[in-house]
């Protein structure tokens, strides 16, 4: 079977909000109803010619089993179409992306609306082993008696829930969150302090400009609560921060002398995103202007240690498909969990023991120029909603490649569990 050419012709997600100590105002699937609605609008097709909805979602809320389908349904799309949720961790909106390319690269779909949606601030509270064993027993007393021996048992930490953010947070296989992984790396690769702080202050500039000056209009849309209240930009931006106000901040996960502190890791966040995939023949029956084709993509595993070096474990199989070198890259969209990551990243990829050793690819390596890399700021200025933050970097990518006149372009990041994806789009 001959692959057809695969478009994306557009896209749109909310605004960033960071959470505050509360559940926000949105849930998962209300985030991707808000920015789903007026970009079905504004499209010159018919909803009726969507063949499938895919969608990335790691936090399922109880109340949205399959938000995919919810989030279909409430957008007024018709149940016969079939519609699912993805799920691999940070990657799952990047996920959505390749699974509707997938399809149409093989001809059996047209038109595929493929998004990521998160709502961190709705994380559920869980209860220890011992405290559900304590309700567990409760529930099978039977008599006064019963009951009043379990109640005796009760111990107060039963009563103290963890959030269940943190326990995702925390890889199983080597009992480290993501943050210890970004320190490893930080120590593998001599990333300072200094230059994570750095990194960091230079997303939140870039991201203020981008706001400031209306490069984000067409990509992110207003997002309205229910109450009224209008969110129309990236809450947790701060584009003043100085390396002196980085510099107060304690280390958050290997104190006294770690690397990452809050002020350099990506921020928790609630948000979605969708993008439009189409096929040759959809682009010329609707009369569709896409922003970019999608030429490539792959999936990597490495030790969860390092699951921050994901990126270049996946795009290295690209590279050397496509007898690409980093330099031929025009724009990267590389995902900021920690600037010690991304910096990690880009060392690795510098590194001819790493670039040519490890990965094989043969003189591809080299350095990611700077003015290349995240051109309108990353997670740490916006936030890393995860499910959702692998669809927006490749939507953004492909309204960066057209703005900018340039040509080809990479989106890819890091997954807890140790996996990496990345995607390359050529401009239309």
């Amino acid at each position: 079977m001959n692959s057809q050419p695969v478009y994306l012709v557009d896209g749109a997600r909310t605004p960033f909000i960071k959470a505050r100590g509360r559940p926000g105002p949105f849930t998962p699937v209300d985030l991707a109803v808000q920015c789903g609605r007026p970009l079905l609008l504004r499209q010159g097709f018919p909803v009726s010619a969507i063949d499938l909805v895919v969608l990335g979602c790691v936090n399922v809320v109880a109340d949205e089993m399959n938000p995919a389908r919810v989030a279909s349904l409430r957008l007024g799309l018709s149940d016969e179409i079939p519609a699912f949720t993805v799920q691999i961790n940070c990657g799952s909106g990047m996920q959505s992306i390749d699974t509707a390319f997938r399809y149409i690269e093989r001809g059996t779909h047209e038109i595929v609306l493929a998004g990521g949606t998160e709502a961190l601030s709705h994380s559920p509270l869980v209860l220890s082993s011992g405290a559900v064993e304590w309700f567990a027993a409760l529930n099978r007393a039977k008599s006064v008696g019963e009951r009043a021996k379990v109640f005796a048992q009760l111990k107060p930490g039963y009563l103290k829930p963890v959030i269940g953010l943190e326990r995702g947070l925390t890889d199983p296989i080597t009992d480290l969150n993501m943050g210890q992984t970004a320190e490893k790396l930080a120590h593998l690769f001599n990333v300072s302090r200094r230059d994570a702080d750095a990194y960091a202050i230079e997303s939140h500039r870039r991201l203020g400009e981008a706001t400031k000056n209306g490069r984000l209009k067409e990509e992110m849309l207003p997002a309205i609560a229910r109450d009224g209240t209008v969110y129309d930009h990236d809450d947790g931006i701060r584009p003043n921060t100085t390396v002196q106000d980085l510099a107060k901040l304690r280390p958050a996960f290997e104190r006294p002398y770690g690397k990452v502190t809050p002020g350099n890791s990506s921020q928790i966040t609630d948000g979605a995103s969708w993008t439009i995939l189409a096929s040759e023949a959809a682009v010329e029956k609707y009369g569709l202007t896409p922003l970019a084709r999608i030429v490539d993509s792959d999936w990597g595993g490495l030790d969860p240690s390092i699951m921050g070096l994901g990126p270049v474990t996946s795009v290295a199989p690209i590279l050397r498909r496509q007898d690409m070198a980093v330099a031929d890259v025009d724009l990267w969209e590389l995902n900021e969990a920690f600037a010690a990551q991304v910096l990690s990243c880009v060392a690795a990829l510098d590194q001819p023991e790493v670039a040519d050793g490890v990965l094989g690819l043969e003189g591809r390596g080299g350095q990611i120029e700077r003015d290349k890399l995240n051109v309108d700021g990353g997670a740490i200025a916006l936030g890393h909603p995860v499910g959702t933050s692998g669809n927006r970097i490749t939507l953004h990518l492909a309204n960066a490649l057209k703005r900018l006149g340039k040509k080809r372009g990479i989106a890819t990041q890091c997954i807890g569990g140790g996996l990496g994806g990345a995607m390359l789009l050529e401009a239309a």
